[in-house]
């Protein structure tokens, strides 16, 4: 983000094998001014000019997020984590959630999208974490089935990967049919630009 030739090396990054996009946390304590400073204006232009989306671990920062999302219609941007701060050891259950509605706002701009990843890790329930599944719903309800990606932060997950995805594909009876197909991997590689093999 701070190399001499960063413009050049967005301008180029789908020349890397596998490359469709970037993702970024901006984790470091030098990095949370980026998000309204406008030292990233060049940046989102960039991507927005190259067709690149953009993950971003925008917990706390919802306000910022969406501001970049009206700025840049063209940019497909994706919230991580359920739109929490990620990272493990915080905050569950209700309080996890507690300002839920912030994202749920950005439901209205069609260039954004929900990772539901690291659904277990919010919840101090056991397996399937029921108590969570209505936040599930909420996000689904307002995103879509077309803008909502499954996934699970796994190195972090109180469960096993099997369980993360039967919680989505076996415990939430409101997700099935062409929907669930779409949450559970083909809507985020419709989003993403990567082509997936054809069906048998």
């Amino acid at each position: 983000m701070q190399a001499a030739n960063c413009e050049e090396i967005v301008r180029n990054w789908r020349q890397r094998p596998g490359m469709l996009g970037f993702r970024f946390t901006f984790n470091q304590p030098q990095q949370q001014s980026w998000w309204t400073d406008g030292s990233l204006d060049w940046f989102w232009a960039a991507c927005e000019r190259e067709k690149l989306p953009v993950g971003l671990l925008a917990g706390g920062h919802m306000a910022a997020f969406g501001k970049i999302a009206e700025r840049h219609p063209g940019l497909k941007l994706h919230i991580d984590h359920l739109g929490r701060r990620g990272g493990g050891g915080g905050e569950k259950d209700a309080a996890a959630f507690a300002d839920l509605p912030d994202m749920l706002a950005l439901a209205k701009l069609p260039n954004v999208g929900v990772k539901m990843s690291g659904a277990p890790s919010y919840s101090s329930d056991p397996y399937p974490y029921r108590n969570i599944h209505g936040y599930l719903h909420q996000i689904f309800d307002a995103f879509g089935p077309s803008r909502s990606f499954w996934g699970t932060d796994i190195t972090r997950m109180p469960c096993s990967y099997r369980e993360c995805v039967t919680m989505f594909t076996e415990e939430l009876p409101w997700l099935k049919g062409s929907d669930r197909d779409l949450v559970m991997g083909r809507a985020v590689c419709d989003w993403l630009g990567w082509k997936h093999p054809a069906r048998a």
